[in-house]
């Protein structure tokens, strides 16, 4: 997949196809081969032929009489077959398509992207977009992109950025532009008919020149593709760092499990992330400084952070905002902040975060002093100091840029991981470019809240790399009847190793009375019915019931109330379980995600988990560790450890039953919609299904 874009992204020879010197998008694109140094050969392709941006029009694709390696589409959607048969006798077999009107504009131009596709595929063309501004390859100085692209060109980036809306990669780009970061590509995949944002992350893992991916996505085609990458991506230690917009809920999918109500179709894919190792950032800036930072930085493997600054106010400020970001500022070991207390002012004090006083400004090597110390603090593995970078050459001449170059060397001396944050947000310029370059400075002008938030970020990364990709085998299907209703679903669930509550099925009254001496002790009586999905609602369960008159008219009310409010309901009878009591009451429910599949919800159980909407999700199949993490994401999870003198529950035995009810979900087949335990009961030994419910597609 990867190879199969390689001539697209590395073209050494172009056709602009419908050029004219009266378009805006064929002016830039034929400007931009000038301004990024392409070295190839450019053909311009006009019907009427003539000269176009000064060089002589071909009069078709054919005409050239040369092989082309690209052509970028600029003709009305009109004339795109003809463009297309044109593409085919030159035996071009990549094309970027800027024109619109296709899936964009609803049903009929959904029609005629299918049929652009078929085309496509049936020529064995390679297609960029439609609706599409285009690509650059900053790496190999190949532009097919329709706007000007930010200037001056800053060479040897390393971001790769792959947005689905072309504007809003002309923005991430400009932005980082401003930060002084450059980019290896910039590239937009319109309304992906065919090459989607999937298939470009495949490309990048692979490509040498990008150490970071940065994604901006509306939807997601190919999730499997995108997940196989991410994968990739993880195992080779290249980040991907993504903005996704918009959350819709699939509820409709299971409308008779609360699963869908839990699960949407945002929050399955904040789950992708999690699982694959993605980086998921809610704004520009926010993509921008954590992928500039990993780009630069590249991963830190000891996650206790050192800050400093010229200002107390600024240390404090800067504490508060690492403890949002989940950053560890680690008091300072006894031997740094003895050795501190030899290099401060008499009114200094050694601390973390550390304010190196206004002495600095008189002594711009107090910085170099103060970091040599905390290099050698065996709780650091990251310094941040806070400082602004001087904007002009006059700035860079003066005190401030023997600040900045004092901060260099004590990076240096200091031997760790290393970045400068801007105190408020500020861009780069020129002139800040040279002063980084020479002093070999890590720097983010993103303002202390980004930068501390992108540091946060970086570490999450690379704990999570750390911890490597934990592959669940995935079950077989297994030819079954359908599990419908309670019973049915529980004894799956018990014959795929998931511990279940014992239960009997009475038909009447003395049926039940019989069975709750059988099992002895308070019982719990629900209706059994493969057609009602809650109980409760048509008051169909009762609890703590002990004798066999209380039983028996407990069982009576039970029937006559079902089948008064479902007449139409199948009545198996009432199911007859012991009473459990104590233990934390979890929630375990399974949703089959239109992109990505079937994923897993974990959360309190019982009616709390209607309250409070408090669960952790992931993707099937899961592995034990993994469901320990998702305990971890809980508000609730102190529960988890004993509340109270509540004994705690034993986390272990819970997860393994809950990856085993996700493997049980997975063994049903596609077909299934959802699958629900509420509750999991869990305790200090193990874990019990008190209630199961399947839902099947209709």
């Amino acid at each position: 997949m990867a190879a199969s874009l390689e001539g697209l992204f590395r073209a050494r020879s172009v056709a602009l196809v419908g050029a004219t010197d009266r378009s805006i998008w064929s002016s830039a694109a034929h400007a931009n081969f000038a301004r990024l140094g392409f070295t190839g050969r450019i053909h311009v392709v006009n019907r009427k032929g003539g000269t176009v941006h000064g060089l002589t029009a071909a009069t078709s694709c054919a005409a050239i009489g040369e092989p082309v390696d690209a052509a970028l589409v600029m003709v009305p959607e009109a004339a795109i077959p003809d463009a297309f048969a044109d593409l085919r006798a030159a035996g071009i077999r990549n094309a970027v398509m800027l024109t619109s009107g296709f899936a964009e504009v609803g049903a009929e131009g959904a029609a005629r992207q299918a049929a652009l596709l078929a085309e496509a595929r049936a020529q064995g063309v390679t297609l960029l977009g439609p609706n599409c501004l285009g690509f650059i390859n900053y790496a190999d100085q190949v532009p097919i992109w329709t706007t000007q692209p930010p200037l001056p060109v800053l060479r040897g980036g390393s971001i790769g950025v792959v947005s689905q809306s072309g504007a809003t990669a002309g923005f991430i780009a400009a932005f980082a532009h401003r930060q002084g970061m450059g980019l290896s590509y910039q590239i937009s995949t319109g309304n992906e008919a065919d090459v989607n944002v999937a298939r470009v992350v495949d490309f990048l893992v692979d490509d040498p020149a990008t150490r970071v991916i940065g994604l901006f996505l509306e939807t997601v085609h190919e999730a499997g593709t995108l997940a196989a990458a991410a994968r990739r991506a993880l195992a080779a230690g290249k980040p991907i760092v993504a903005i996704k917009i918009g959350a819709s809920e699939t509820a409709a999918r299971a409308a008779a499990a609360h699963t869908g109500s839990l699960v949407g179709d945002d929050r399955v894919f904040e789950a992708a992330c999690r699982q694959l190792g993605m980086i998921r950032v809610p704004s520009i800036e926010a993509l921008v400084f954590t992928a500039g930072l990993m780009a630069q930085r590249g991963p830190v493997r000891r996650r206790g952070v050192g800050l400093v600054s010229i200002s107390g106010g600024v240390c404090e400020m800067a504490a508060d905002r690492a403890e949002e970001a989940g950053v560890a500022v680690p008091a300072l070991a006894a031997e740094t902040v003895a050795a501190l207390r030899a290099v401060l002012p008499a009114f200094g004090t050694p601390n973390n975060p550390l304010d190196v006083t206004g002495g600095a400004m008189l002594d711009p090597a107090l910085f170099e002093r103060s970091l040599a110390p905390l290099g050698r603090d065996p709780s650091l593995g990251l310094l941040a100091c806070f400082m602004d970078l001087p904007d002009t050459a006059e700035e860079v001449a003066s005190y401030r840029g023997s600040i900045i170059r004092a901060i260099g060397a004590g990076f240096r001396a200091a031997g760790l991981p290393a970045v400068m944050l801007s105190v408020l947000p500020r861009p780069v310029t020129e002139a800040g470019r040279a002063l980084l370059a020479e002093t070999g400075i890590t720097y983010l002008g993103s303002g202390v809240p980004e930068g501390l938030a992108a540091i946060g970020r970086a570490f999450d990364w690379a704990a999570r790399q750390e911890r490597g990709l934990r592959e669940a085998a995935m079950p077989d299907v297994v030819a079954a009847a359908r599990p419908e209703g309670e019973q049915a679903t529980l004894a799956w669930l018990a014959g795929r190793g998931v511990r279940v509550v014992p239960q009997r099925l009475a038909g009447d009254a003395a049926a039940a009375a019989e069975a709750a001496r059988a099992l002895g002790g308070p019982v719990v009586l629900k209706i059994a019915s493969p057609d009602i999905a809650h109980k409760s609602d048509v008051g169909g369960v009762a609890l703590g019931l002990e004798g066999d008159a209380a039983v028996a008219e407990a069982a009576s009310r039970i029937l006559a109330n079902a089948r008064a409010a479902r007449p139409e309901a199948r009545i198996e009878g009432v199911a007859v379980a012991p009473m459990r009591r104590g233990g934390v009451e979890l929630f375990v429910g399974v949703l089959r995600d239109p992109l990505w599949g079937p994923a897993i919800a974990v959360g309190l159980g019982g009616v709390w988990v209607e309250l409070l909407r408090d669960t952790s999700l992931r993707l099937l199949p899961v592995t034990p560790e993994e469901v320990l993490e998702m305990f971890a994401e809980l508000r609730g999870a102190r529960l988890l450890e004993g509340y109270r003198g509540s004994p705690g529950v034993d986390r272990r035995a819970a997860a393994e039953a809950i990856a085993r009810i996700g493997d049980a979900a997975l063994a049903l087949g596609p077909e299934l919609a959802a699958l629900e335990v509420n509750p999991l009961l869990a305790g200090p030994d193990g874990a019990e299904a008190l209630d199961a419910l399947a839902v099947w597609e209709a």
